[in-house]
């Protein structure tokens, strides 16, 4: 078992090893979608990009980034990733709805 933080919504919630970032959010409900994201988001499959969360700390402990998110996230800073893409090997830090910027 592992930690997932919700820094914003100051929750932490526990998780298996290997849990699904998004479904742990949403199981927990800690929203990660903005408007937008609410009214356009796929339903987990990985094909809108709007369940975008910043990893505060423990980038380490998710699953390697997929060429999808490599692709979809490439002008987003490297510490971004997609929920719905991300699984949770070990304890983390998440920002949810961060503010859009650009790579730095």
């Amino acid at each position: 078992m592992t930690t997932i933080s919700f820094e914003k919504e100051n929750t932490e919630v526990i998780a298996a090893m290997g849990s699904n970032l998004r479904e742990k959010a949403i199981q927990n409900r800690v929203d990660i979608y903005t408007l937008g994201g609410k009214l356009r988001n796929c339903g987990g499959s990985g094909q809108c990009s709007t369940c975008v969360v910043e990893v505060a700390e423990g980038m380490e402990n998710l699953s390697p980034k997929t060429d999808f998110e490599k692709r979809r996230l490439k002008k987003k800073p490297d510490n971004y990733r997609l929920a719905c893409q991300t699984m949770v090997n070990g304890p983390v830090k998440i920002i949810t709805k961060p503010k859009p910027s650009k790579k730095k």
